[in-house]
């Protein structure tokens, strides 16, 4: 694992693992990040919260029941929370929990993870069928107005939801170290991969699709610890999405085994869509984030209404690395 770098508070930490979007190497991964040592250190005690309205439930979707959890309530739209992976759940999202002081912050696993049905047809998986499932999952709970937010896949699911047709009832979007082309994504990830210090060698085993030996998987949990969470230990409900993305059988068809995208969403590129999303919207990066600048910039660029805001000394994982100033910039714009 390479150098320590300095993080948020002086602290000095390292970097740990990509986008828990897997095939069988990366959810080996996974599973080894998620059980590693340094990931069950203490996590320091958080101050006992005001008790407010707590609901969860299931909610029938197309190919199955989705879990879902409903915190706060308020008069403003609630914030309907999209979990990366695709298969990571919403575990790793709790930290958002702080932004249910005037609207409601809804989570829920996505289907093919955590406690929502897991089916084994494959042919669920495609980002078309999430998209309809969205549909879905508002309308049995009947979200007619929303902030919607998504982060990794879960911004890649955002786009599709709003690019693809015209969506009634979101107000605000906020897209969180995520991107609107697969393709873009890959050609930043390999960029990366060049500048670091065993580079030519994961740069050759990534372009190749050689993502089963003990090489490959020693330097690209070096990539994954530089540009996806550089914290040398990590709360335990981001330990949950590690285990939630190693499990689910939706990784694997969607986006391959390696680092960079493949399966059934390398070839995904809502670039020339994004014209029809006009609204408020908030990009964020972190610095190191995997996903590169140039795919920040896209959205940006593209979306009407749109402003970018980069978090230095972070990477991919924002709320797990840096939750107060995190949730401060989200407050912002929903306020």
């Amino acid at each position: 694992m390479d150098a320590l770098l300095p993080r948020e508070g002086g602290r000095a930490v390292p970097r740990q693992h990509s986008r828990a979007i897997a095939g069988v190497s990366r959810r080996a991964a996974l599973a080894a990040l998620a059980s590693a040592p340094f990931l069950s250190a203490p996590v320091a005690a958080r101050a006992a919260e005001p008790r407010i309205p707590d609901r969860t439930g299931y909610a029938n979707v197309p190919g199955g029941r989705v879990w879902w959890r409903r915190l706060g309530e308020g008069a403003r739209p609630p914030l309907l929370l999209l979990h990366g992976g695709p298969g990571m759940g919403h575990d790793y999202l709790l930290p958002l929990s702080t932004l249910a002081t005037d609207r409601a912050v809804i989570f829920y696993d996505q289907l093919g993870c955590g406690r929502s049905d897991a089916p084994a047809d494959l042919s669920l998986y495609t980002i078309g069928k999430f998209a309809d499932r969205l549909d879905a999952f508002r309308a049995a709970l009947s979200l007619d107005r929303v902030v919607l937010y998504g982060h990794s896949w879960g911004g890649f699911l955002a786009v599709e939801y709003l690019a693809a047709r015209p969506r009634a009832g979101v107000e605000k979007l906020i897209l969180s170290n995520t991107a609107a082309s697969a393709q873009q994504v890959n050609t930043g990830v390999m960029r990366l991969i060049q500048a670091m210090p065993e580079g030519a060698e994961l740069y050759g085993m990534e372009r190749d699709g050689e993502t089963d030996g003990s090489d490959y998987r020693r330097l690209s949990r070096a990539f994954y610890a530089r540009h996806f969470c550089r914290l040398a230990a990590t709360p335990p409900e981001f330990d949950a999405s590690m285990k939630n993305a190693a499990a689910s059988p939706a990784t694997r068809p969607m986006v391959g085994e390696g680092i960079t995208i493949g399966g059934n969403l390398r070839d995904w590129d809502r670039r020339a869509g994004l014209r029809a999303i006009a609204m408020p919207t908030l990009v964020v990066t972190g610095e190191f984030d995997e996903i590169a600048i140039d795919c920040h910039q896209t959205l940006r660029d593209g979306i009407a209404g749109a402003r970018l805001e980069m978090m230095k000394g972070t990477s991919h994982m924002l709320m797990t690395e840096a939750p107060r100033a995190y949730n401060r910039l989200l407050a912002e714009f929903l306020a």
